[in-house]
């Protein structure tokens, strides 16, 4: 069974707005044709995932659901049925957050382009400063893969176990976190790689599959385990370092 004391702790740096913006890339359409109501529910399915892991999350994450069902409530209601908002100048609830989204991903390319342009710099001097052009990130900039991107991918091999029969895996299931890390140790070589989804092959229930996930992230946290990705939102592969 899953250790219920086990709590993950791991630094995730993004925030709820990186979080929409992923969402966002992953449906592939722009900000301003964002569904409230689709952002809304796949918002709390992660939030949900993570409190099913037992993940410590910011209070943001929080309070950007409450914010995402209250404009979810106000866009199902007919205009002449929405509660007043002193603050809300235009009709659509949803350009508050549109201009949140905007904002805040201004900042985030510009700085991923000065993170990268630091670190081209390192090896040359200029002889005086160009004004970047923040319309081209550079590719490969960014990183492999994030803490959203596991979700993801353990959300869909989560999914094969829907329905199954909860009973039988409270009786059947042992597994601890440690007895995780022992296996995916022996079943990832040093220096090999694997495919995400192969880790939970000999999965028989949710709860096991919920449990080796947790190994995965423990051993990441350690640095016995690394993360890449094939492409944006493409095949995760884990590697064991050699060193």
């Amino acid at each position: 069974m899953q250790d219920d004391d086990y709590k993950v702790k791991l630094e995730i740096f993004e925030g709820p707005l990186d979080l929409l913006l992923y969402l966002i890339k992953k449906d592939e359409i722009g900000i301003y044709d964002v569904s409230i109501e689709r952002i809304t529910r796949q918002y709390l399915t992660y939030i949900d995932t993570f409190k099913m892991l037992n993940i410590e999350l910011a209070s943001e994450f929080i309070v950007m659901a409450a914010n995402l069902m209250y404009l979810k409530s106000r866009e199902l209601l007919p205009q002449t049925m929405q509660p007043p908002d002193e603050e809300a100048d235009e009709e659509d609830p949803r350009w508050e957050l549109i201009r949140q989204l905007v904002e805040y991903k201004k900042f985030k390319d510009a700085a991923q382009f000065l993170g990268a342009q630091e670190v081209k710099g390192e090896e040359f001097f200029a002889a005086s400063p160009e004004m970047p052009d923040l319309s081209e990130i550079p590719a490969g900039s960014a990183p492999k893969v994030g803490i959203f991107d596991l979700i993801r991918a353990f959300q869909r091999v989560l999914k094969r176990f829907e329905g199954a029969n909860e009973l039988r895996e409270i009786v059947a299931d042992k597994w601890s976190v440690s007895d995780k890390i022992e296996y995916l140790l022996d079943i990832v070589p040093v220096g090999g790689r694997v495919v995400f989804e192969s880790l939970f092959s000999s999965a028989a229930s949710r709860s096991e599959v919920i449990v080796t996930f947790l190994a995965v992230l423990e051993l990441i946290k350690l640095n016995h385990l690394e993360i890449e990705q094939e492409g944006m939102l493409g095949a995760i592969l884990v590697i064991r370092p050699s060193v």
